[in-house]
């Protein structure tokens, strides 16, 4: 009997994981080493990202603040083309309330994320393949309007329209959207600190997957929406179903 052995998905591509040091941006690089990608990794810690590129085998890695757009610029023009795909895990919303804000808190607030994937997509798009991603990420929690919420909510209506709108101007390159909800990171660890392990018990009990999401959870989803050419302009939940039975 013949057997036809699985090809790498990613063979012969190159991935740009901008804020690849550590969570879903490493396990996404990780994921794409595996089937075959060469990747670059950027982030703010020189040696957080050192460590990072050592246990992936990156290519290449970068030490800057995405959101400083002249660092994103001289980065994407001393990356060699061609590149296939793009994701951003830097950057995430601000939570508070509204009329505890300035007014320049405001603007910065609805502004960031999206400012932050324009850039990338107009400093990357140039050098990219066609049919390869921008892979941009929101999250589902910010849809729900509620206190402690605030500005977020209305941040994170945005980016959907946003990555449909500019998947039609790069075409055809790709832009597509992640939406996650709680994912079980090192950040998430620091922010909860020692509330993480009621939390992650909480998500056992009540999600309908019975389980935490995790990054290689949504590196799986990542990889793949990379090797889907049909796919464009669209957002992508992965939160356990956390929206349907958090209220």
């Amino acid at each position: 009997m013949t057997t036809t052995e699985r090809q790498p998905e990613l063979a012969g591509q190159t991935v740009v994981l901008i804020g690849g040091s550590a969570g879903m941006g490493l396990e996404t690089a990780r994921r794409a080493r595996a089937e075959g990608a060469d990747v670059i990794l950027t982030g703010r810690d020189p040696d957080r990202l050192s460590h990072a590129a050592a246990e992936v085998g990156a290519q290449h890695t970068a030490a800057f603040d995405a959101t400083d757009t002249g660092a994103l610029a001289s980065f994407f023009k001393d990356v060699l083309a061609p590149i296939d795909h793009v994701m951003v895990t830097a950057g995430g919303p601000t939570y508070g309330p509204m009329l505890e804000m300035g007014s320049a808190e405001v603007r910065e607030a609805l502004s960031d994320h999206v400012v932050l994937t324009l850039e990338v997509a107009r400093n990357a798009v140039g050098k990219m393949r066609p049919g390869g991603t921008l892979l941009f990420l929101g999250g589902t929690s910010g849809r729900r309007v509620g206190h402690g919420l605030g500005i977020a909510s209305v941040a994170t209506a945005a980016l959907p329209p946003f990555a449909a709108a500019l998947a039609l101007e790069v075409a055809p390159v790709r832009v597509n959207l992640i939406a996650a909800g709680f994912v079980d990171t090192p950040l998430s660890a620091s922010l909860l600190g020692d509330q993480l392990e009621a939390r992650r018990e909480e998500l056992r009990e009540t999600l309908p997957i019975a389980r935490v999401v995790g990054p290689a959870d949504v590196a799986a989803l990542a990889v793949h929406v990379m090797t889907n050419t049909a796919l464009t302009g669209a957002t992508y939940d992965i939160d356990g179903g956390q929206q349907f039975v958090e209220s």
